[in-house]
């Protein structure tokens, strides 16, 4: 089954850790927002493989868009 992964918070995506395909495990890093000049990390919720990557470096985001497939 598909799990989304949504930005906890509004920023701009300042560099994604992942790729399509790689396997992660559940709380690892996948990408870093940045908001109010500090690095947030946004966490892998369970283990799975990288789907689809919905977000690019650069781009802004609102809170609970969706950045990522996991299945």
């Amino acid at each position: 089954m598909a799990e989304k992964v949504l930005a906890p918070l509004a920023g701009n995506i300042w560099e994604i850790l992942v790729k399509v395909g790689d396997k992660v495990q559940e709380d690892d890093e996948l990408v870093i927002i940045e908001a109010l000049k500090m690095e947030n990390p946004v966490y892998s919720p369970c283990d799975g493989v990288i789907k689809e990557i919905k977000v690019s470096k650069g781009e802004q985001v609102q809170e609970d868009a969706v950045l990522m497939i996991l299945e």
